[in-house]
């Protein structure tokens, strides 16, 4: 089933990309996703992944490069983060509304100005509404399942859409930890072949993303809406298929200590591995505390949420991002819109924190808790506040 090595999950993602026979891989460096572009250079170069790989100017040529290699029915990867996110951010549209399921690893970071290189959520709640399944793990092994996952959601055929795995920049991409990697066979078995249905050909012209007037767009607009929607129950089968295959189950919303908790902790991303010390402590101190942690970005996991949260009176969502000028963080925001029409809903309490890179130590997490509490206890209204600012 696999064997179990210390790698640096940055190498674990690109030896996941191998055992998943990519055809193509467009590559353009930026931090501090370059490790995993790098041993992907390495692999092709050693002949260890017999796959094309293209050197870029740019992440804007590198994401282009993975629409024309997908749309021939070749199997995609490039992985980028920040700045070079958004300077691919145009074509991004374009791969999801043309239905190109190409796989990149998006590696966290804040964006400009001023420069920094750390990691924070900005770069991913800047492409939440591109039309790509967005995934987000907390560790290696998690990114190493998920990209292989990717593949299978993005080229069936009732999806046929791009798929982005977020992993936070740093806090996963640099570090060493115990991973298990499949073996080639289970990988083999596990992935299907890509059988992309319109694939170029010169022989049988076709013509892709054409003009769409204004008496055909919203229909078109309407349609890759539903796809996207509806794409969750091949994650699920995915999901389901890969925990019955290697053990390891994976699902939208996932708990932890939370059944039957009356204040909720939400987070996404490897923060959450320290937000389940801080829930020990607190239950440790007698707390009816627990944590939720959000797997599933896009498409947004609604009914999950409600399920997760339908006894608790307060939630205290933590997001890694701010909307400058919003009534919560992107990742808050979305929650409460999605409880907004129920009846028994909690209380929503908003925290923005980590933002480029900044720790959030166990004792943050408790803060934010106890903070939310005190707020609730007094019976003040939802709150949107920023831990550990200086002022």
């Amino acid at each position: 089933m696999g064997r179990k090595v210390g790698i640096e999950v940055s190498i674990a993602i690109s030896e996941a990309v191998k055992l998943a026979n990519a055809d193509v891989v467009a590559a353009y460096p930026i931090t501090p996703q370059t490790h995993i572009v790098e041993h992907l250079a390495e692999l092709v170069a050693s002949g260890e992944l017999d796959a094309e790989y293209i050197p870029v100017e740019s992440e804007h040529s590198a994401m282009s490069a993975c629409l024309g290699a997908a749309a021939t029915g070749a199997r995609a990867f490039t992985a980028t983060a920040g700045q070079g996110l958004e300077l691919m951010h145009e074509v991004l549209y374009v791969a999801s509304s043309m239905q190109l399921p190409v796989v990149m690893v998006v590696a966290n970071r804040a964006l400009s100005a001023p420069i920094n290189v750390w990691g924070d959520h900005s770069d991913m709640m800047a492409v939440r509404d591109t039309g790509w399944v967005q995934i987000v793990v907390e560790n290696g092994q998690e990114a190493v399942d998920n990209v292989l996952c990717a593949f299978c959601i993005g080229e069936d055929k009732r999806v046929l859409l791009p798929v982005m795995v977020h992993i936070d920049g740093f806090h996963l991409t640099h570090v060493v930890e115990p991973i298990v990697l499949p073996d080639q066979a289970d990988v083999d078995d596990f992935i299907p072949p890509n059988e992309y249905p319109l694939p170029l050909d010169p022989a049988r012209p076709v013509t892709m993303g054409s003009f769409g007037p204004p008496v055909i767009y919203p229909e078109i607009k309407k349609r890759q809406d539903v796809v996207l929607r509806e794409s969750k129950e091949v994650i699920l089968e995915n999901w389901q298929r890969f925990g019955e295959a290697f053990g390891r189950y994976y699902h939208p919303v996932e708990q932890y200590r939370a059944e039957g908790a009356k204040t909720l902790l939400m987070t996404m991303g490897s923060t959450s591995e320290t937000a389940m010390d801080a829930v020990d402590r607190m239950r440790d101190q007698g707390m009816s505390v627990g944590l939720l942690k959000l797997r599933l970005w896009r498409p947004f996991p609604f009914e999950e949420l409600l399920q997760a949260v339908r006894d608790a009176d307060l939630l205290v969502v933590v997001d890694r991002a701010i909307s400058f000028g919003g009534p919560a963080g992107p990742f808050c925001s979305e929650v409460k819109a999605a409880l907004y029409n129920q009846d028994k809903k909690p209380k929503v309490m908003g925290f923005v924190a980590g933002l480029g890179g900044r720790d959030i130590p166990v004792g943050g997490f408790e803060a934010m808790v106890h903070r939310g509490m005190e707020i609730a206890e007094k019976g003040g209204g939802e709150i949107l506040e920023t831990y550990g600012v200086r002022e």
